[in-house]
């Protein structure tokens, strides 16, 4: 076999759109983020000085606005499996909706943390509290990147080149923001079990 017999064989690819294979890695990426905070909250709640609060209520009801914005998103992917351009833009829409209230929900969050003398820094802060602030204001952060591609999504839509022919940026969208809302009730769980 000579080397041009080896390069005129056909090239085995995995198949999938480099786009999706960016997106996957960040995903992993974010994963392995996350599995280091968590594992870091509960190294160091069992050093001692930890100072147990009790969690805002509000955070379910984010939970379940996250919950709802994900089920926007899959109708939205499903439409525009259907060509049906009108609920594709209903339903991006939706979720951009939701997820902002999401994110106004996380800030209430925040103000009622406050209110109850837990703190992210200063002196009067704990671990217990910095650990809460840190694992939603990085969630909070990979939302807004997901809100962003999503009105990108929604932009692409509404001058009809999604459809179809053409699912790339929606699948893209939809798997990273089912995600995001995946990663907030791990998050969410993890508190309420751990804290």
């Amino acid at each position: 076999m000579t080397p041009s017999d080896i390069s005129a064989e056909p090239q085995l690819g995995t198949g999938t759109h480099p786009k999706r294979v960016v997106l996957i890695l960040l995903i992993f990426s974010i994963i392995m983020m996350f599995a280091a905070f968590t594992s870091g909250y509960i190294v160091r709640r069992d050093e001692g000085n930890w100072r147990e609060f009790d969690l805002p209520a509000s955070l379910l009801y984010n939970s379940l606005l996250i919950a709802l914005s994900s089920a926007a998103v899959q109708w939205a992917y499903f439409s525009a499996r259907k060509d049906e351009v009108k609920r594709v833009n209903l339903g991006l829409g939706l979720t951009l909706l939701l997820g902002l209230a999401f994110l106004v929900g996380q800030v209430g969050v925040w103000s009622e943390m406050v209110a109850g003398r837990t703190f992210f820094g200063g002196s009067d802060a704990n671990p217990s509290g910095s650990f809460v602030y840190v694992l939603m204001g990085v969630h909070a952060f990979h939302l807004v990147t997901g809100l962003v591609f999503i009105a990108v999504v929604l932009l692409r839509s509404l001058k009809y080149q999604v459809h179809s022919r053409s699912l790339l940026s929606i699948g893209n969208a939809t798997i990273y923001w089912h995600f995001l809302g995946g990663l907030w009730w791990y998050l969410y769980l993890f508190l309420l079990l751990n804290h």
